[in-house]
């Protein structure tokens, strides 16, 4: 019965995302799984390297500083980030958006609950994840999804939980991560009402490895004239989202680079993007934006010189000093 079930609830996602989309998303999922039973390593994971994760184990470990930089991974960091939007609807002043990425849950070296209390503590009207719900970028998932269960249930959002796919993501997990209670947009807009009020979220699927986040569509779907936020995995289309007059870019995937030198500059971030976007708050032209450090880690569960972070965006109608 929960195979079928399955079945029906993906059978639905496809007719809902089309299946030019859910096709290519599909064959580009099978080839890379393909890649990686022979033995290639096209596009670059750092968990797909072991010789790379034992140097870097091996390093931490003889120099005494394994240990703390495991503690780090449960040391969230809140972030309160102001995002001044002048068009702002009134009803919508102070607004608070609580911004989760890369989660790679089942990672967690707690499996989440320190994430959890440190969740109970905060007051939010929306959350939203920008992606990477799991550690590894292939095979199983199922436990993935009930630690995401798990955590959604703690979860005290009056206008709920978004969500978007990254790279780790395969398309097969959104209905099971929609049964936990995320709505997950894959090149989709939701609206969030206030009486006669209202502003936007845009979701966009993977642009990073995938490379089926369809900017173009997702517009249309959305007024020019209402205040519009983007969800992407990746800060990869800043340009682009710019000019398509986005307000609010929030995104993940560089994890501020996890393991950086003191001063928290990053080593590696695997964004194609210039460094002034791979971390923190931003701006380009007229759109904000903000790079997640994200609260689950790549490769082992270590960080150093970078801390995990929930941030909170609170929406106001002020002018920028």
């Amino acid at each position: 019965m929960t195979q079928h079930h399955d079945q029906e609830a993906f059978a639905k996602l496809v007719d809902r995302i089309g299946p030019e989309h859910a096709g290519q998303r599909m064959e580009m999922q099978a080839h890379y799984s393909a890649l990686l039973l022979k033995g290639y390593h096209l596009h670059i994971h750092m968990e797909e390297f072991p010789a790379i994760a034992w140097l870097i184990k091996t390093l931490l470990k003889t120099t005494g500083i394994w240990p703390l930089a495991v503690k780090n991974t449960s040391q969230y960091r809140i972030v309160e980030h102001t995002v001044s939007i002048p068009h702002l609807p009134e009803s919508f002043e102070g607004f608070r958006i609580v911004h989760l990425s890369d989660l790679h849950i089942e990672g967690m070296i707690d499996k989440g609950h320190a994430l959890q209390a440190a969740m109970s503590r905060l007051q939010y009207d929306l959350c939203v994840m920008t992606g990477d719900f799991r550690f590894l970028t292939y095979g199983h998932y199922d436990k993935t999804l009930i630690l995401m269960e798990e955590l959604v249930k703690t979860l005290k959002a009056p206008y709920g939980v978004t969500g978007i796919l990254g790279n780790h993501d395969w398309l097969e997990m959104v209905p099971g991560l929609e049964r936990c209670g995320i709505r997950m947009l894959l090149n989709e807009a939701q609206s969030l009402e206030k009486g006669s009020d209202a502003i936007w979220l845009l979701g966009l699927d993977d642009v990073h490895y995938y490379e089926t986040g369809d900017l173009e569509k997702t517009i249309r779907l959305a007024p020019t004239d209402a205040v519009r936020i983007l969800l992407v995995h990746s800060p990869e289309i800043i340009p682009e989202a710019s000019n398509a007059g986005m307000d609010l870019y929030l995104c993940g995937h560089s994890h501020g680079g996890q393991i950086c030198l003191p001063g928290g500059n990053p080593i590696i971030t695997h964004c194609r993007c210039p460094r002034s976007y791979k971390a923190g708050p931003w701006q380009y032209r007229s759109m904000q934006g903000y790079t997640s450090r994200g609260v689950g880690t790549s490769l082992f569960p270590i960080r150093l010189f970078c801390f995990p972070e929930i941030i909170i965006h609170t929406l106001t109608r002020a002018p920028q000093s």
